[in-house]
């Protein structure tokens, strides 16, 4: 059995690799009002698609589905085989709640129950 695949079929595959990449991706980036999927997420950065996604530069915003992750500040590190990689240069979690102006108490009760 032989392991060599002819320059069509290699580029054949690894295309429909990239397809189901970005089908599957629940990942994405939001630059300004535009919406990009993300191929792999890794601690310093992510990866999209150089072909499909338009250069990015400046603060961004990462979602999983319609979850807010982080609000980023990336630069291009460098592109390879169709992929662009980005570096976050400050990465910021998204709140689950409003900002608080107080502190709160650790014993404090729950709600308050009114007199009849």
């Amino acid at each position: 059995m032989t392991t060599y695949l002819s320059k069509d079929l290699y580029e054949g595959l690894e295309a429909a690799r990239k397809l189901a990449l970005r089908k599957s991706a629940r990942l994405h980036v939001v630059a300004g009002d535009k919406t990009y999927p993300i191929l792999h997420l890794h601690r310093q950065g992510f990866v999209v698609s150089s072909t499909d996604v338009p250069p990015l530069r400046g603060i961004v915003d990462v979602y999983e589905g319609s979850r807010m992750l982080w609000h980023c500040l990336i630069v291009a590190a460098s592109e390879d085989d169709g992929e662009m990689h980005y570096e976050f240069k400050q990465q910021t979690a998204a709140l689950t709640g409003p900002a608080l102006d107080f502190v709160k108490q650790a014993n404090a009760p729950a709600g308050y129950l009114t007199s009849s």
